[in-house]
């Protein structure tokens, strides 16, 4: 069984519409520890971490939202990640995306540090490949695939120990790019899964090849799970919804898959918005998927209440 490090990270400055920072606790809530626990797990909570102070210079592109606030996080959180990863399998609990600036590039800097590469899975209606200079509406949690992939721009962020390149990035649930991601994306080699190729074929193909591609490089997986990967009308708690996103057994197949590869060393759960949800089911639902990705099986869901 696993070690599981849960990393409080109400990371709320990566875009301008707030409520992610209640993330953490809608999570502790929803009973994400004793979900852990019930497979196995052991579960340490170190509570939520907090910025660093930090001041840059005022950014070139003028539309960049809380700058300073969101270096301060990455820092933080690159060096949450380098402490506890050692320690078993952290899970950062956002949050928006603008936490895994930090979390990723700590767990390359850990990845590293172990002599193997870090492979990173996107689950995710977007790219999240601007920088601070690209960006047209300023929300720096479209930037952490751009900054963790070493593009230039991120100048006032701490330097990074280890990059992560291209190839080694896969993105699937893909429905919303901006065309100057799409362009630096060509550029480059990263496995690109939009929802028209999970409707033709399926989730199943295009994830197994990208975990293969992980094995034999023997690299460390971590999994960025963005609540709009999901459908809407199965998980309303985002800001940033896009219509036609995975259904729930998509995304719970996709959890099973990397659970049986054993492959995973981290995990983001990022922008959920608890004051968007309806009763909290979205955030029950995320608890869900981190079971099935920590080994819950169909067979071993609890009976719904009243059943």
């Amino acid at each position: 069984m696993t070690d599981c490090i849960l990393i409080g990270a109400p990371v709320d400055c990566g875009k301008k519409r707030r409520g992610c920072l209640m993330g953490p606790d809608a999570y502790r809530t929803a009973g994400l520890a004793e979900a852990l626990a019930s497979l196995g797990h052991g579960v340490t909570d170190i509570g939520n971490v907090a910025p660093d102070k930090v001041e840059v210079a005022p950014p070139r592109n003028g539309v960049v939202h809380e700058l300073a606030l969101n270096v301060g996080w990455t820092a933080a959180l690159m060096r949450a990640a380098r402490e506890q990863a050692p320690n078993g399998f952290p899970i950062f609990m956002g949050g928006d995306h603008a936490l895994s600036l930090g979390s990723v590039a700590g767990m390359a800097a850990h990845a590293e540090a172990l002599g193997r590469p870090l492979f990173v899975l996107w689950l995710d209606a977007h790219s999240d490949f601007h920088t601070p200079d690209t960006t047209t509406t300023g929300n720096l949690h479209g930037t952490p695939l751009g900054y963790v992939t070493g593009r230039e721009g991120f100048d006032a962020f701490p330097a990074l120990p280890a990059t992560v390149p291209v190839s080694q990035v896969g993105m699937i649930g893909l429905r919303s790019v901006d065309p100057e991601e799409r362009a630096a994306l060509e550029d480059g080699d990263a496995t690109l899964v939009d929802m028209r190729m999970i409707d033709e074929i399926g989730i199943a193909k295009p994830l197994s090849e990208f975990l293969a591609k992980v094995e034999a490089a023997n690299g460390i997986l971590h999994v960025s799970l963005d609540v709009d990967f999901l459908d809407p009308a199965a998980a309303p708690a985002v800001g940033t919804t896009v219509p036609g996103g995975a259904t729930v057994r998509e995304a719970h197949l996709a959890m099973e898959m990397l659970s049986d590869s054993g492959l995973v060393g981290s995990l983001d759960l990022v922008e959920l918005n608890p004051s968007l949800d309806e009763r909290g089911r979205t955030a029950a639902l995320m608890v869900e998927l981190t079971a099935s990705l920590m080994g819950r099986r169909v067979f071993d869901r609890p009976t719904p209440r009243g059943h």
